[in-house]
């Protein structure tokens, strides 16, 4: 395997593995809609549950979404041959997306929803892998623009 290919499945697996880790995290130590201030009125821990897409929206497709995100995931996967070896960021963006697709896809196979659990109170609750894609498809937004 190559350094591209060896760098975005890296990147990828820490996404997955975080993701994983604090999801069970939440879900073993959190009743569902259970939530905790972390710094009051600004930063809350919240469990809940999302059948739709990032940050609550379209709830109840998780068939669709599961779908969506393999097709996502073979999209990486076939794009990726297109990347250079000198491409870090392009090769970063890859990964957490990824990485992103995956963590959520895991929850949707095998729990039937997403786990969400970061809570700032001015935006829809979400996870590490909503936030790895977010900031993914910011860096793409950046790189596509300068080309």
């Amino acid at each position: 395997m190559n350094k591209k290919y060896a760098f975005v499945f890296s990147v990828a697996l820490i996404i997955v593995l975080l993701d994983q880790l604090t999801k069970l995290l939440i879900r073993n130590n959190f009743q569902l809609n259970q939530s905790i201030p972390i710094i009051e009125n600004i930063f809350h821990f919240t469990y809940l549950t999302n059948t739709g897409s990032a940050f609550g929206m379209f709830k109840g497709l998780n068939l669709f979404f599961i779908l969506f995100s393999i097709a996502v995931a073979i999209g990486i996967l076939y794009f990726m041959k297109g990347i250079k070896q000198n491409e870090k960021m392009m090769q970063l963006a890859f990964g957490l997306l990824f990485g992103g697709t995956i963590g959520n896809l895991i929850d949707r196979i095998a729990l039937g929803s997403v786990v969400d659990f970061l809570d700032f109170r001015i935006w829809p609750v979400f996870n590490i892998a909503d936030s790895a894609v977010t900031v993914s498809v910011i860096i793409l937004i950046i790189l596509l623009w300068k080309k």
